[in-house]
């Protein structure tokens, strides 16, 4: 496994306790007859055979699911991209984050699961939970097709193809990482999310070269702001 630029301990340097601010009340929240409703016509549209779901970034480390099997697999016409803007969770209104959607074009390798048998319906619903809160987001969640070692097949994927509101598109990396070194919510920082996801991809030997690039400026950047220099502790203030 290769050695990351950004490091735990400059992780911790982000860290910081940050109230939770509750719901925007701007996004029209769904209810249960919603998640529902959603689950059951994404049940509809389902493949025959097990459940899938396709990881690209925090589904990958954390799951929330339990699964019984997991294997490398690619999206083809998708990349990953810090594009989804955060006041809440990983941000702040004060110092607002970004955290990670698929956008279009390219390719993106990541991790499929089998969820175990049952009620699809059920199982579905649980993942919106998880994933989604307002009816803003329902576009975001599709069928994935995915291809694997042993073929193709559908995996439910979710923020894939995010649009308008809530979303800065096509960001370069330079201002990701000036944004990810500096924000924190109340479930953590956005470096944390980006350390998270890049060593878990490492370990299923996936290498997405523009968040290799971006632990890299993270890191850099971090340092920049808490006066560290590579591989050292405070610079003297001399």
């Amino acid at each position: 496994m290769r050695q990351m630029s950004l490091t735990s301990e400059l992780v911790a340097l982000c860290h910081r306790e940050e109230a939770d601010p509750g719901p925007d009340g701007s996004w029209t929240q769904l209810d249960d007859e919603d998640f529902q409703t959603l689950a059951s016509r994404l049940s509809d549209e389902a493949d025959a055979g097990p459940l899938w779901v396709f990881a690209y970034g925090s589904l990958i480390w954390k799951p929330a699911f339990e699964s019984v099997e997991q294997q490398r697999a690619t999206a083809f016409g998708w990349h990953r991209s810090f594009c989804l803007d955060m006041v809440r969770w990983r941000g702040s209104a004060e110092e607002p984050g970004l955290m990670m959607a698929l956008e279009r074009g390219g390719r993106c390798n990541g991790v499929i699961y089998r969820l175990p048998e049952g009620e699809k319906p059920l199982q579905i619903e649980r993942l919106l939970r998880r994933e989604i809160s307002d009816h803003e987001s329902v576009g975001s969640v599709r069928w994935l097709p995915v291809r694997t070692a042993q073929g193709s097949l559908r995996a439910l994927g979710f923020w894939v193809g995010v649009t308008g509101r809530g979303t800065s598109l096509n960001q370069p990396l330079e201002r990701v990482a000036q944004v990810l070194a500096r924000a924190c919510g109340h479930v953590g920082s956005g470096a944390e999310y980006l350390y998270n996801t890049v060593s878990h991809l490492e370990e299923f030997g996936i290498r997405d070269r523009n968040l290799w690039r971006l632990q890299e400026l993270v890191a850099n950047e971090i340092r920049s702001i808490h006066g560290r220099a590579p591989g050292m502790g405070l610079l003297s203030a001399s």
